[in-house]
């Protein structure tokens, strides 16, 4: 189930500033629906006092999105299968990998805004879903994306508002 275990910090040197420990929220989970759900229920319950809660509610679109997909295209009627969140909070935001092995991530999702603007639906046409790498890619930082051993693994930054120390 839930595993949010502390990373464990390299040996420090004599002298090196003294940090909290980053700690990795770290979930596996079956790929359905109501999975989905508890998941991000998690997640949220982990980072929800380290973040405003717009950056609340857009951690919680980002991942919907992913997950969603992941469960509908993945792994389609087949509905068998892990999928495995880890995030950390870092100075530069909240740092996002997500893995499973369902099937491989269509190419044309992860082009880059530039190209896919034309792509883009036009507001008074708007047909029911295919928004999701549009939000995706606009609310996400340092995405990218990796495929082997059958295995595919999204990973992203959230930027946040700094922490107050």
């Amino acid at each position: 189930m839930l595993a949010d275990r502390a990373a464990r910090p390299a040996a420090r040197q004599a002298g090196a500033p003294d940090r909290p420990e980053a700690r990795i929220f770290h979930h596996s989970f079956a790929a359905d629906a109501l999975s989905v759900r508890a998941a991000l229920r998690a997640a949220l319950a982990r980072f929800m006092r380290q973040m405003t809660r717009d950056e609340a509610g857009t951690l919680e679109l980002v991942l919907a999105e992913v997950l969603n997909n992941i469960v509908e295209h993945g792994y389609g009627d087949n509905g068998h299968g892990t999928i495995t969140l880890s995030m950390v909070r870092d100075r530069r935001g909240l740092s996002c990998s997500v893995s499973d092995d369902g099937v491989e991530l269509p190419a044309d999702c992860l082009l880059h805004a530039d190209t896919v603007q034309d792509l883009r639906p036009q507001p008074d046409h708007l047909p029911e879903g295919g928004f999701g790498w549009f939000l995706i890619r606009d609310l996400a930082e340092d995405l990218g994306y990796h495929r082997s051993n059958g295995r595919n693994l999204l990973a992203f930054r959230l930027p946040l508002k700094p922490l107050e120390p």
